[in-house]
């Protein structure tokens, strides 16, 4: 069965690692998994380590970026520590951004958000 969400998700997935090459990022990794869960994209902006969620949404949603729950924060934050330890890059500058994809048929706009949270709001 054809599943036109995990379409869409990867589609804004690769858009959003052109996008960030593009504005000056290095892609370290994509799609980190660990037993805490998953991180999409994995940068760096010059000296600071990026871990990137990807939204893709249809015109007409909430905003990717409300689409990043407190929930999915705590989750991201978890698998972004486990990363940094297990690349001996804990001390590194990090931060946590959203990048959001808007479509309908075509990619209508994309939606970069820095610092989109910090682990000290947990």
């Amino acid at each position: 069965m054809f599943d036109f969400r995990r379409l869409l998700g990867k589609t804004g997935e690769q858009v959003a690692a052109r996008f960030l090459k593009k504005n000056g990022c290095k892609i370290i990794e994509k799609n980190f998994r660990n037993t805490f869960g998953e991180i999409d994209i994995i940068a760096s902006d010059r000296d600071v380590i990026v871990f990137v969620e990807v939204k893709t949404r249809q015109e007409g949603g909430i905003s990717p970026k409300e689409a990043v729950t407190l929930g999915k924060q705590k989750t991201i934050a978890k698998v972004a520590e486990s990363w940094l330890k297990s690349k001996n890059r804990y001390g590194s500058k990090a931060r946590f951004d959203v990048i959001g994809i808007v479509s309908n048929s075509k990619i209508k706009r994309i939606e970069w958000v820095k610092n989109a949270f910090n682990t000290r709001s947990f």
